[in-house]
């Protein structure tokens, strides 16, 4: 049976930010608040839980998924940066961005690009969100909540199908919340560039581009 806490959007509980860590730290696949919306979220060696999270989405590949982590220090365990990329991520995180970067070998073959090696990843700026990577302390693999079946938007959890919520184990609700896609920059490159402008600041000099 599906497990539902509610989190206060501004003042967030400490004990079911940890309890929603736990149950992911226990195999849960979970709907966690984010800066750009609701994601569907499991732990990142949890080969089974991102299996289970790309049925739900339909998805053909398991490096569609995002690696959150809490700070410019935890994303260097999982890629490759080099001083030019960490003056740049220094200066648009946290934020609403996924950025696109060489993998280190902390990161499973089967979430990197086939070809390219590169993994995304995010320094999420959402309060709950930084609360369960804390509670967790690991990061956590995400995979915005898509249906391809629901057509509605799925920004409150009150009103979630019950056709998702079987499919789930745990829902952290934060109530409704706004869905934006992120901003997508790919740093892999000799030259930086925008993939997706979305919710997330877009740099002037990759605009203009």
């Amino acid at each position: 049976m599906t497990q539902r806490v509610d989190i206060h959007p501004e003042t967030p509980q400490k004990r079911l930010m940890a309890q929603t860590a736990k149950a992911i730290s226990d195999g849960a696949v979970a709907i966690v608040p984010t800066d750009s919306g609701y994601a569907l979220a499991c732990r990142l060696e949890d080969k089974n839980a991102v299996e289970r999270i790309a049925r739900i989405r339909r998805d053909d590949s398991d490096h569609h998924m995002t690696l959150s982590v809490r700070d410019l220090s935890e994303l260097g365990v999982y890629a490759k940066v080099d001083n030019a990329q960490y003056r740049f991520l220094k200066a648009y995180t946290p934020s609403p961005t996924t950025f696109i970067l060489d993998a280190t070998k902390e990161v499973p073959r089967r979430l990197m690009h086939e070809k390219r090696k590169t993994v995304g990843l995010r320094v999420p700026k959402h309060n709950i969100l930084q609360g369960i990577l804390t509670e967790l302390d690991a990061p956590l693999l995400s995979a915005s909540l898509i249906c391809p079946d629901i057509t509605q938007a799925l920004d409150d959890p009150a009103l979630f199908p019950d056709g998702l919520l079987k499919q789930v184990d745990w829902v952290a609700s934060c109530g409704y919340l706004e869905t934006e896609p992120s901003t997508v920059l790919d740093l892999s490159g000799d030259q930086f560039e925008l993939i997706r402008a979305g919710k997330g600041a877009v740099p002037e000099q990759l605009a203009e581009a």
